[in-house]
C-alpha cells in the first residue's frame, strides 16, 4: 500500500486510516518507497505517535532499485562495508526523534537509484518497527560516498522532521482554537458583533482574507446566541488578527514542509537559515495564540473569583496552566538557539512551545465549558444544590427564576458544547464535587492531545459545524461593495445631511436619474476610461449599462429637455467595473453640484469654493485642492510638440502621476502611444512644476515665458488669474496649481480640479471636476456650457471611520429621545403612552416588560437619554415618572399631561 500524495496537516483521522488499510494484527503499517508516492506532514506525526507503534514496510520496488544500484553490485574484489554512525539529539521528544529516523530513511529511498545502500534501509527499518528508542544509528553502506553524503544533511533531514511535526500541529490548533474562543465568547458574555462585521473580505485587495475567515468561521458558531453582552476587550477583539495571522503562516509552513519531506536532501546551511526563518513567525504567532488563550482563561476566573465560585478550579488553573511566563522562556530559548546557528534546538524549542500552548488551549476550553455548563453539570451529577455550601466548596446564588431560564447559545457552540458532554460523560459520571471539576480538566487535556484518538474527532467536529452548520457561508458581497451597519449609516446620513445643506445653499435643486442609461448615451464620453462601463445583457431590445458617473446624465437631461440654465445636486450610486482597492468600489455614491448655462469666471469660483466649503464642513482633516487648466494642459503638449490627435491620450497618461513615476508613464509614452523620447522629455521638465497658485502662476507670466505665446495656454493663463482673485485667501491657501493634474475624462474643456486628503489614511482623491462646454452638445443640441464638482463620499467616509477609531468616537445609530417603559405586560397602555409622544413629533420607542434593568438595557444600548418608567405604583397614581440618569433628572408627573412636561426638561437640558 502506497502513500498518497500529501493531503495536508490537518487532514482528520478518518480519511488517514484509508491511507493504511493494510494491518499487521492490531497495527496498521505505512509502506514507503513505492512509485509516484510522497510523504505529509499528517503521515510523519501519525506515525510518529502512534500507539501501538504502525509498521513499517519498505515498498518492494524501492528495494529492487536499492538491489540493483551500483553500490550493491557485486565486485570481482568486494570491499568491506562503510560504517556511519549518526547521533539523534537527546533533547528531541521521542516524536521528534522518530520523526527525523523516519525521514531518514524515506530520504535514503528517495536518492536509492544510484548510491544507495539496502543494508542501511534495512537497519533503519528494524529501529522503526521495533520502537528502538536509541540516540546512535549504526548504519553500514557501501560506498563512502552515501557516507558523505548522509552526514552533511542528517541535520537538515532532522530539522524537516520537527518541520513536519510542527506543521501539523499547528494547523490542528488553528482549527481547535477558533471553537475554544467562540465558547470563550459566550463565557464572557462578550460583544462579538462590532469585531467580527469588521474583519470582513471587503474584496477591495487590501483586506486580509485569514483574518476575514476566521471572523466568518466565528459568525457560524455563534450564530444565533443570545449570550452576548457588552463586554469588550482586547482578548476578543484580537481574535480574528491573532488566529488569521497563524492561519496564514499554517499555510505558507504546509508548502514548505511538504517541499522539504518529498525533495532529495541537500547539503546546504541555507535550507536550515530558511526553514528557521520560516519557522521564527510561526514560533511568535503561536506564542500570541497562546497568551491571548491564557488571557481570555484569566478573565473567565476573575468572575469566578469576584463570586467566589469554583475555589479548587481557580487555584489548579493558577498552578498547572502553562503562564505567560512559560511562553516567553520559550520564545526567548528559541531566539537563543537562532542566534547561535544551532537551528535544531530552535526548532525544538518552538514544538515545545506548541505544546504549551495546546495545553493552555485545553485550559480555556474547560474554563469556558465550566463557566457555561458547570452548575448544570454538577446538579446532574449530585443533585439539588440548594442545601450544599456550594460547587467546589464555594458559595452558591440564590435560585432566581433568570438562572432557570434556557440559555441560548450559538447553533454551532451548542453542538460542540454537546460534543463535549457526550466525551466528558464517562469521565466524570460517579464523580462527587471535590473530583468532578478535576476530572473535567483532566478530559480537557485528553481529548486536546494530538495523541488521544479523541483529539482527531474533536478536530473533525468543529470542522463539520463550520462546514455543515445551516447558516455557514454566510452570504458573501461581491467585490468591490459594501455593506453599512447601523452605527456607519448614521454617520453617512450625518455626511448626506451636510453635503445636502452646502450645496442648497448656493441654490442647487435636486435631481435624479436611472441607474442605467442606454449605452450610446455614456459611450464616447470618458475617454480610455470606457472600459470600465458595465454593461448590461440586452433585455426588451435596448442595448443599456450602469451610469459611469452623474455627470453624463446631467448632460443627457439638460439636452433632452432643451434646458440653457439648470443648477442641480444629485447624490446617487454610480458603478464601475474597475479593480477594488481600499477606498475605491464597484458601486459607491456621487454627491455632484453642476452649473449648466454659465461661462463666465463666476462659476469656475463658485463651484471651487463649494468643494472648500464641503471638505471643511465635513471636518475630515487636512487636504489640498490640485487645479489645473485643460487648455494650460493643451499649450503644453503643443510647445512640446505633442500632435494635436494625441492630447487626450497623452493626457490620460500624466494623469497617472500621482500614483507611477515619471519613468514608468515615460515608458508608456514612447511605446504605448508612440510619442518620441525628445518631446516625452520636454512634458516631463513641465509636469513636475506644482506650487501655491499665486507664486506658479507668477511665474508662467513671466516675460518670454513659452506659455504666453501660445494661444491655448495664455488664455487659460488669464482664466486662472480671475480665478484666484476671486478666491479669498483660506480658499486659495488650500488649492495647488500642479501641471501634472489632468483628469483622463475626454469631456473637460477649462479649468480641472481635485482634491486630496493629506492625512495618514491613503485614499486617493476624495473629490474632483471641472469644466465641460462641449458635453451637452454632443447630444445634438446646441451648446451649453458647464461645469460641477463630484465628491466621493465613499472615500470620505473611509476617512470618517478612521477617525472614529483614533478618537474613540460614540456614534448613535437612533435618533430616539424617548423610551416609554411599561413594568409589566399592558402593551395597551406602552402604546397609548408612547402615541401622545409621536403626536408630540417627539422621537420615541416603546417597551413593555415586567424587568426594570430590560429597560435600562435598552436605553443604555441606543443611547436613548430620556425614559418615561410606570410601574404598578404609578399606575394607581396616575403618574408617570420622567428620568435622564445623565442629567440627573427624575420627576413624577400626571400622566394625561406627561408630553408637555418632558418636552419642557429635553429643551431645558
Amino acid at each position: 500500500m502506497h502513500l498518497s500524495p500529501d493531503l495536508g496537516a490537518s487532514t482528520c483521522f478518518s480519511t488517514h486510516k484509508s491511507i493504511f488499510s493494510e494491518m499487521a494484527g492490531e497495527r496498521r503499517v505505512l509502506t514507503l518507497g513505492g512509485k509516484g508516492s510522497s510523504l505529509s506532514s499528517a503521515s510523519v506525526f501519525e506515525f510518529s505517535i502512534a500507539s501501538p507503534p504502525q509498521l513499517l514496510k519498505i515498498d518492494p520496488s524501492a528495494l529492487a532499485r536499492l538491489s540493483s544500484s551500483p553500490s550493491n553490485h557485486k565486485q570481482k574484489s568486494p570491499s568491506p562495508p562503510s560504517k556511519l554512525q549518526l547521533s539523534v539529539p537527546d533533547f528531541l521528544t521521542p516524536e521528534e526523534a522518530k520523526a527525523s529516523i523516519l525521514l531518514l530513511l524515506y530520504k535514503h529511498l528517495l536518492s536509492g537509484s544510484s548510491s544507495s545502500s539496502s543494508s542501511a534501509a534495512s537497519q533503519l527499518s528494524d529501529i522503526l518497527n521495533n520502537d528502538t528508542q536509541t540516540l546512535i544509528l549504526d548504519l553500514e553502506f557501501n560506498r563512502k560516498e552515501d557516507i558523505d553524503k548522509l552526514r552533511g544533511s542528517w541535520p537538515i533531514i532532522t530539522l524537516s522532521g520537527i518541520c513536519a511535526l510542527l506543521d501539523y500541529t499547528a494547523s490542528s490548533l488553528t482549527t481547535v482554537a477558533d471553537a475554544v474562543a467562540a465558547l470563550s465568547c459566550e463565557a464572557l458574555k462578550a460583544d462579538t458583533a462590532t469585531v467580527l462585521n469588521f474583519f470582513t473580505d471587503s474584496g477591495d485587495g487590501l483586506s486580509d482574507k485569514d483574518m476575514a475567515s476566521v471572523s466568518s468561521d466565528l459568525k457560524v458558531l455563534l450564530n444565533g446566541s443570545k449570550l452576548r453582552g457588552n463586554l469588550q476587550c482586547d482578548q476578543v477583539d484580537n481574535i480574528p488578527v491573532v488566529h488569521g495571522r497563524l492561519r496564514s503562516l499554517c499555510k505558507s509552513v504546509h508548502t514548505s514542509t511538504r517541499i522539504a519531506l518529498n525533495s532529495v536532501p541537500l547539503v546546504n546551511g541555507s535550507v536550515s537559515e530558511d526553514l528557521i526563518g520560516l519557522l521564527s513567525s510561526l514560533a511568535y504567532a503561536l506564542k500570541n495564540l497562546g497568551k491571548s488563550s491564557w488571557l481570555r482563561a484569566n478573565l473567565c476566573l476573575k468572575g469566578f473569583e469576584k463570586d467566589n465560585l469554583f475555589p479548587s478550579f481557580v487555584k489548579s488553573f493558577n498552578a498547572e496552566c502553562p503562564g505567560l511566563d512559560v511562553l516567553k522562556a520559550s520564545i526567548n530559548s528559541f531566539g537563543k538557539f537562532e542566534t547561535e546557528e544551532k537551528y535544531v534546538e530552535s526548532l525544538h524549542e518552538i514544538y515545545v512551545l506548541s505544546e504549551a500552548v495546546r495545553k493552555i488551549l485545553a485550559w480555556e476550553a474547560a474554563v469556558s465549558f465550566i463557566s457555561l455548563e458547570g452548575s448544570e453539570l454538577m446538579e446532574n451529577g449530585q443533585g439539588s444544590v440548594k442545601d450544599q455550601k456550594g460547587i467546589d466548596g464555594g458559595n452558591v446564588k440564590p435560585d432566581k427564576k433568570k438562572d432557570k431560564k434556557k440559555k441560548v447559545m450559538g447553533k454551532g457552540t451548542t453542538v460542540l458544547i454537546q460534543f463535549l458532554k457526550d466525551r466528558l460523560q464517562p469521565v466524570t459520571m460517579g464523580s462527587d464535587s471535590s473530583t468532578l471539576l478535576d476530572k473535567v480538566v483532566q478530559g480537557f487535556l485528553s481529548f486536546l492531545d494530538f495523541k488521544d484518538p479523541d483529539f482527531q474527532s474533536l478536530l473533525q467536529k468543529v470542522k463539520e459545524v463550520v462546514d455543515s452548520n445551516e447558516s455557514r457561508r454566510l452570504p458573501k458581497l461581491a467585490k468591490g461593495t459594501r455593506d453599512f451597519a447601523k452605527e456607519q449609516m448614521a454617520v453617512r446620513e450625518r455626511a448626506f445631511t451636510i453635503i445636502g445643506n452646502v450645496f442648497k445653499r448656493h441654490g442647487a435643486m435636486a435631481l435624479d436619474t436611472p441607474v442605467f442609461e442606454l449605452r450610446e448615451t455614456l459611450t464616447g464620453k470618458y475617454g480610455e476610461d470606457s472600459k470600465l462601463i458595465y454593461d448590461l445583457a440586452d433585455q426588451g431590445g435596448e442595448i443599456c449599462s450602469l451610469r459611469y458617473d452623474l455627470t453624463v446624465p446631467f448632460a443627457r437631461y439638460v439636452a433632452m429637455n432643451g434646458l440653457t440654465s439648470f443648477r442641480r445636486y444629485q447624490m446617487a450610486k454610480v458603478y464601475r467595473r474597475d479593480n477594488p482597492s481600499k477606498g475605491r468600489y464597484r458601486e459607491f455614491y456621487q454627491c455632484d453640484f453642476d452649473i449648466a448655462g454659465d461661462e463666465t469666471i463666476a462659476a469656475d469660483f463658485e463651484v471651487v469654493r463649494i468643494l472648500v466649503e464641503l471638505l471643511d464642513e465635513l471636518n475630515i482633516g487636512d487636504y489640498e485642492v490640485k487645479l489645473n487648466h485643460r487648455k494650460l494642459l493643451d499649450g503644453m503638449l503643443e510647445i512640446c510638440g505633442v500632435p494635436s490627435h494625441k492630447f487626450r491620450t497623452i493626457c490620460s497618461s500624466i494623469d497617472k502621476l500621482d500614483k507611477q513615476t515619471f519613468d514608468q508613464i515615460r515608458k508608456e509614452m514612447i511605446e504605448e502611444k508612440g510619442l518620441d523620447a525628445e518631446t516625452v522629455d520636454k512634458i516631463g521638465k513641465y509636469v513636475v512644476q506644482k506650487g501655491h497658485p499665486l507664486e506658479l502662476l507668477s511665474e508662467l507670466k513671466k516675460e518670454g515665458s513659452v506659455f504666453l505665446q501660445n494661444e491655448a495656454s495664455n488664455q487659460a493663463i488669464n482664466d486662472l488669474e480671475k480665478l484666484f482673485e476671486c478666491l479669498d485667501k483660506k480658499s486659495v491657501d488650500k488649492v495647488v496649481l500642479d501641471l501634472s493634474l489632468a483628469r483622463g475624462l475626454d469631456y473637460y474643456t477649462g479649468v480641472i480640479y481635485e482634491a486630496v486628503f493629506k492625512g495618514s489614511t491613503q485614499v486617493g482623491s476624495i473629490a474632483a471636476g471641472g469644466r465641460y462646454d462641449n458635453l451637452i452638445g454632443m447630444f445634438g443640441t446646441k451648446r451649453v456650457a458647464a461645469i460641477g464638482v463630484s465628491l466621493g463620499i465613499e472615500r470620505v467616509f473611509t476617512i470618517m471611520e478612521e477617525q472614529q477609531k483614533v478618537e474613540n468616537q460614540v456614534i448613535r445609530a437612533s435618533e430616539t429621545q424617548v423610551l416609554v417603559s411599561v413594568l409589566g405586560d399592558d402593551v395597551a397602555l406602552a402604546s397609548r403612552l408612547v402615541q401622545m409622544c409621536w403626536d408630540a413629533k417627539v422621537k420615541a420607542e416603546f417597551m413593555a416588560n415586567k424587568r426594570l434593568n430590560k429597560h435600562f438595557d435598552r436605553a443604555s444600548e441606543f443611547g436613548i437619554p430620556w425614559m418615561v418608567i410606570v410601574g404598578e405604583r404609578e399606575i394607581k397614581e396616575g403618574i408617570v415618572k420622567i428620568k435622564n440618569k445623565e442629567a440627573k433628572v427624575e420627576e413624577e408627573v400626571g400622566m394625561n399631561s406627561f408630553v408637555d412636561e418632558l418636552i419642557r426638561l429635553m429643551n431645558t437640558r
